[in-house]
């Protein structure tokens, strides 16, 4: 005897009965992880910041030092060449006060006062220089303090050149 069939509707119907059973068992909501963080995924101490490095800027060398002593000293035998023609210039600007443009006490006070700004020029030009080797050092990180003090010196030594030229120059109507 042959092995009854069942219909084929009936076998679609208990074949697609059965997966759908399959499918309920899977779909339960209990059965799923939960997606919070769990403890071992907590972040947790401290983490503390590295210290910034400590700046050391670099030693000057010694061939800008020796430029340095060379340009202060310039400076300082310009300023004192400076005072020494400042005195000369005191008696012509005391004798031209008051006097008129163009006069001949005037234009000596003028010539005298002219090489005071020529004898300031020298002073000038090593304050250009010390500026300029300033800025070389600053802007790659050199040691700049010896530089800076020099260059407080010469500027205040500029300073009292150029205040006493505008003093003359004011006794005198310039």
């Amino acid at each position: 005897m042959k092995p009854r069939a069942f219909p084929p509707p009936i076998r679609f119907t208990a074949l697609a009965l059965s997966g759908m059973l399959a499918l309920a068992g899977c779909a339960t909501p209990d059965d799923y992880p939960s997606l919070a963080i769990r403890d071992s995924e907590r972040v947790s101490g401290t983490m503390d910041t590295p210290p910034a490095p400590i700046f050391t800027p670099a030693p000057t060398s010694p061939a800008t030092l020796a430029q340095l002593d060379e340009l202060v000293g310039n400076s300082r035998a310009a300023h004192a060449r400076f005072q020494e023609a400042a005195g000369n210039a005191r008696a012509p600007v005391r004798a031209a006060a008051g006097s008129p443009v163009g006069s001949d006490s005037w234009a000596r006070a003028q010539v005298q006062v002219a090489a005071l700004e020529s004898v300031r020029s020298e002073a000038l030009m090593a304050l250009a220089e010390i500026d300029s080797l300033y800025a070389e050092a600053a802007v790659s990180g050199g040691e700049v303090a010896q530089l800076e003090q020099a260059r407080s010196d010469v500027s205040a030594m500029v300073a009292d050149e150029d205040r006493l030229i505008a003093e003359l120059l004011g006794q005198i109507g310039s």
